[in-house]
């Protein structure tokens, strides 16, 4: 019994150990393959090549764009007949991931230090490219079918849509991300150029969503984030096909940046991926050495840290392109939420107080840090008094965020530890 089990390890372990595997190319086989699909997508593709253009003319700078705010929802459809107490744990790993999207897609990712100090200068002339988008778990005006209420997370478990399809109109407007067991090795898949209102989805497999949570859950039954693609990456990587990126090793053909490869032009052109944590310089490309810390190269998750200022450029043109596309109604108003209620003192040195403006029966609050470690979680039930004070134990000084989630939405705040 003993041999049989470590057999089962074994190959659990090696089957995780293996190079990183998207299915992209296959999805659009299929998207391409099927009439309707493909007109709907070379239509959506013409709009996209108007906005991108408008950058290429005008040579807009991303620094000056408004706050993007993207409602997300996350489906468990195999968690059906889990435990109440998994399925907090789900929402708290759902939470975790978008965080590391939010510090990914913004540039403020740790390891974003070592592009500055040790990588840039082997790339003259690329600079790190920031979207200035802030993805938001959906919490208002859920689809009746979801049997969710507002003020609730849009989480579902189990549902009989998005089993294993890949779109559901049910859900459209929202950016939906589909964990479950996508088998044959496949890491996760989204279309080259998403659609909301077809409701398209973004896959990952069970064993490559989120990161490790801390303070670590007694279980999330089978989604467990396994190294090396237990750092979240596998969904920025994704998701940065579902806003029209391809991976930077398409090709060498050695034609116009701007319609071959990956049409990004301050890309270093490929024609094979980078596997495993290759060292700096070591990986050479079609004329220049490969930007294997790309999240759109297949380097492991510890290895991959940055986009490049044009593929920002071009997600951005995509989400201008969709943007109509996007429910208006899922997030809450951060705004109203923000006047509820306020922190002081900001910055701190690890206490502080969060005072609401009315009484609020239940509210949760989480801090963590750029990396999306979460450094502190609770909930509060059931609350008579209009301040909470926060005393977090042994932080180090820095930049943190800060998650207050009440009936009436979820808002995200700067906290600075001195």
């Amino acid at each position: 019994m003993k041999l049989k089990l470590l057999f089962v390890f074994l190959v659990f372990q090696l089957t995780y150990a293996q190079q990183r595997t998207c299915g992209t190319q296959v999805l659009m086989e299929q998207i391409m393959s099927n009439p309707i699909q493909r007109q709907a997508y070379l239509e959506q593709q013409e709009k996209f090549e108007i906005e991108l253009q408008k950058f290429e003319t005008s040579r807009n700078s991303l620094s000056t764009n408004a706050l993007i705010r993207i409602p997300v929802a996350v489906h468990y459809p195999t968690a059906g007949t889990v435990t109440e107490a998994i399925k907090t744990c789900l929402r708290r790993l759902a939470q975790k991931q978008i965080d590391i999207l939010n510090a990914d897609y913004n540039m403020v990712n740790t390891d974003i230090s070592i592009w500055n100090d040790n990588d840039s200068p082997l790339f003259p002339g690329i600079s790190t490219g920031n979207l200035n988008v802030q993805f938001v778990i959906a919490t208002e005006n859920h689809p009746a079918e979801s049997g969710l209420n507002d003020g609730e997370l849009a989480v579902t478990f189990g549902t009989d849509f998005l089993g294993t399809a890949d779109t559901d109109t049910t859900w459209a407007g929202y950016c939906n991300l589909v964990v479950r067991n996508t088998s044959g090795g496949i890491l996760g898949y989204s279309p080259l150029g998403g659609s909301p209102s077809q409701g398209m989805t973004v896959v990952i497999d069970n064993n490559a969503f989120g990161a490790t949570l801390s303070p670590s859950p007694t279980s999330c039954s089978n989604f467990v984030p396994v190294s090396p693609y237990n750092k979240g990456r596998t969904l920025t990587h994704e998701l940065g096909h579902f806003f029209n990126l391809n991976h930077t090793f398409q090709s060498c053909d050695g034609a116009n940046c701007l319609t071959s490869g990956d049409r990004v032009c301050d890309t270093p052109s490929a024609n094979t991926p980078a596997y495993g944590c290759p060292a700096l310089g070591t990986v050479s490309g079609c004329v220049d050495t490969q930007l294997t810390m790309n999240y759109m190269d297949y380097t492991d998750d510890a290895c991959m840290y940055m986009f490049t200022a044009g593929q920002a450029t071009r997600m951005l043109a995509w989400y201008n392109s969709i943007k109509n596309q996007l429910s208006t109604t899922a997030l809450s108003n951060e705004t109203f939420l923000e006047n509820q209620f306020s922190i002081y003192p900001n910055p701190n040195k690890g206490s502080f107080t969060i005072e609401f403006k009315e009484l609020v029966n239940s509210f949760s609050v989480e801090i963590f840090d750029i990396t999306g470690k979460t450094i502190y979680e609770n909930n509060y039930d059931q609350s008579s008094n209009l301040l909470q004070l926060i005393n977090l134990d042994n932080v180090t000084s820095g930049v943190y965020f800060i998650n207050v989630k009440s009936d009436k939405g979820l808002v995200t705040k700067k906290l600075v530890i001195q």
